[in-house]
């Protein structure tokens, strides 16, 4: 030691103590044939001692014994001194002298697995003793000191690692341990976060804790945002969370953009909502869906849907509750589409969707549960607004029916799943739906009466299309996010022809609302529950 940093460090001896024993034995028997010292604790040192290596216990190191169930053994200064000591600095190297402190050229560490202890549903005494110290400790040191110290924390470096130690001699450059110690502030920081998250989530309970530390995986980076001038990237959040778009396996087609990221998620969340319904299919476009119906097949579903805007349906976003099989494919693939999502899809099925080179194929596995519970974030002008998701349903028995006259049993079913969709309409939200599909929607409008013309207005110009003898909004059923804060929006759906409406009420004009409909006809469902979604 006394030596002045040079590019290249060489590793003559390397700690390594780690919870994943995945590739271990490989890479110690590689390093021990470099003429690397290994030193390691507990587990790991009887890894490496079963595949033939020979290894000095960190007891040996410290010459203290191992204490507390494992808790004790690596915060020690014979530790903590190796890794931390600067090799240029006299009075560094003349404490590690006077103390008998050997230098730590390399730790391999990778924590307790905390987050997978707490995905199990162990209990809260399994989940602390699963909190690291020692392994941070260790990670934080040996990234502060890169200047002269290696440190790995993921197993899938280890490759990288060796073939660094092969082209330099048995060394790393400098380069390798900056890229390695940032990679390691980056690991301890993603593992406290998980901690301070459960703590403040599941073990105390808070839904908005005092602090919010998030942390998140880069797996892509994408071409461009929303617009060519614009950055982006995929993130996925550390430790579990519930599978959706950004974990659906692609099995074909270019690379997915930020707005075929935003508009499949849109699908998926709404197709999701009748997981345990009918064969369903959703289109989106520009994230508001334009067409959603459900059938006895998903061919069926698929013609019913696309029948409701087939325009908007061009080069949108298709999402299906059911695996897929050829009859659908070949429809879907009838005109331009960017993206289709859906659980499964048959040898067929895939054979189509094959022959469009640019269509992007997801397969989504089990679609996520709609109840479930969960954040939501956006981002504001100095900060980020937090909210629980939108997990709330509406079933038959939590409708109060206002109006005279009651809803026949078709008039309820077409209320419900109108209610559902509009859910998933951006606000100002309308949706007219007749016998399981989708009529008319009318979205994103600064009023609800426009949004109440717009929707009819395309139900009446996708008649016309499709040489029908009139617009499906006659005789349906109309949905609206948010109360009516005025009859015009609700008259405006009598004149498209509904004939029932459904809404969650509690505007200071209701009873002008209801009278309205009572002098019309209409039978009025009211939610007690809005949907907003911005």
């Amino acid at each position: 030691y006394g030596v002045v940093m040079t590019e290249n460090i060489k590793i003559k001896r390397a700690l390594l103590s780690v919870s994943d024993k995945s590739g271990l034995a490989d890479l110690g028997k590689q390093l021990a044939a470099m003429g690397v010292a290994l030193i390691s604790t507990g587990g790991t040192a009887k890894a490496l001692r079963e595949a033939g290596l020979e290894v000095a216990d960190i007891s040996d190191v410290t010459n203290f014994p191992e204490m507390m169930d494992g808790r004790v053994k690596t915060l020690h200064p014979k530790v903590h001194g190796g890794l931390l000591a600067r090799r240029d600095d006299a009075g560094h190297v003349a404490s590690m002298e006077e103390h008998d402190i050997a230098g730590i050229d390399l730790v391999i560490v990778n924590l307790y697995p905390f987050a997978q202890t707490v995905a199990k549903g162990a209990e809260r005494d399994e989940i602390i003793e699963n909190i690291d110290i020692g392994g941070p400790s260790m990670v934080r040191s040996a990234a502060k000191n890169h200047d002269f110290v290696t440190i790995v924390t993921d197993p899938s470096d280890y490759d990288t690692l060796l073939t660094e130690l092969q082209q330099n001699d048995g060394g790393t450059s400098l380069a390798f341990r900056k890229n390695m110690a940032a990679k390691a502030f980056a690991a301890t920081a993603s593992y406290d976060s998980m901690i301070a998250q459960w703590f403040g989530f599941a073990d105390q309970g808070k839904m908005f804790p005092d602090t919010l530390p998030v942390t998140m995986s880069r797996p892509v980076e994408l071409r461009y945002g929303e617009n060519p001038h614009q950055s982006a990237a995929l993130y996925l959040p550390d430790g579990p969370s519930a599978s959706g778009i950004a974990q659906a396996e692609q099995l074909q087609g270019k690379a997915l953009s930020y707005n075929n990221y935003n508009d499949a998620d849109a699908a998926l969340e709404l197709v999701s909502e009748f997981r345990d319904g009918p064969p369903t299919v959703v289109i989106v476009k520009h994230a508001n869906p334009c067409g959603v119906a459900s059938a006895d097949n998903i061919l069926d579903a698929y013609k019913a849907a696309l029948a409701c805007d087939s325009v908007s349906a061009f080069g949108g976003i298709i999402a299906v509750n059911r695996p897929l099989d050829g009859p659908a494919a070949e429809a879907m693939t009838g005109i331009f589409t960017e993206v289709v999502c859906a659980p499964a899809a048959n040898d067929e099925a895939k054979a189509i969707f094959a022959k469009k080179k640019n269509l992007r194929l997801l397969l989504t596995g089990e679609l996520p549960d709609p109840a479930r519970t969960g954040m939501g974030f956006k981002s504001i002008a100095g900060g980020f607004l937090l909210q629980s998701r939108d997990n709330g349903q509406i079933a038959q028995a939590d409708l109060k029916c206002v109006t005279r006259r009651q809803p026949s049993a078709q008039e309820m079913t077409d209320c419900l799943f109108a209610w559902t969709v509009a859910k998933h309409v951006k606000s100002n939200a309308i949706v007219y739906a007749k016998d399981g599909a989708t009529a008319g929607v009318g979205a994103g409008q600064m009023n609800r009466l426009e949004s109440a013309r717009i929707a009819a207005w395309k139900a009446k110009d996708a008649a016309e299309k499709a040489g029908w003898s009139e617009a499906r909004t006659i005789g349906s059923a109309v949905a609206s996010d948010a109360f009516f804060p005025f009859a015009d929006g609700l008259l405006a759906a009598v004149e498209a022809g509904a004939t029932a409406v459904i809404q969650p009420g509690g505007s200071i004009r209701d009873d002008e609302v209801i009278a309205a409909a009572d002098e019309a006809g209409l039978a009025m469902l009211f939610t007690g529950m809005r949907h907003f979604r911005h």
